[in-house]
């Protein structure tokens, strides 16, 4: 048997020190992350706010569809007021739309009639 004096076995302590700083960062990576995991409150918080700038961006979506249709209704009655006889015979020509207004109204005032008859 041949002895070495142990120093075949023994690792480079550099290499040691290496490892146990890698080791060490990683560990409070870990950590960090479990800590975030664990904080009910901030996650709370960030999800309130994610879903704050989902309503938010949705609400300027809706107003710019608004907007647009306003827009174009009031060219549609700019143009009917411009020339009534022309908005008659288009009228006149497709009573469909009238029919439904008068529908939707008659079908609102029943509703109004039911819901103040329950009380």
């Amino acid at each position: 048997m041949s002895e070495n004096n142990g120093s075949a076995a023994k690792p480079d302590l550099a290499v040691l020190r290496e490892e146990i700083k890698q080791t060490r960062a990683d560990l409070g990576e870990t950590v960090q992350a479990l800590a975030a995991r664990a904080d009910v409150k901030a996650r709370a918080r960030e999800q309130v706010e994610q879903t704050r700038q989902r309503v938010l961006t949705q609400a300027h979506e809706l107003t710019g569809r608004v907007r647009s249709a306003a827009v174009s209704a009031t060219g549609h009655v700019k143009d009917a007021a411009a020339d009534p006889a022309a908005e008659a015979e288009r009228v006149r020509a497709n009573p469909a739309p009238a029919l439904l207004v008068a529908a939707g109204v008659a079908a609102l005032v029943g509703i109004i009639l039911i819901v103040r008859g329950r009380r």
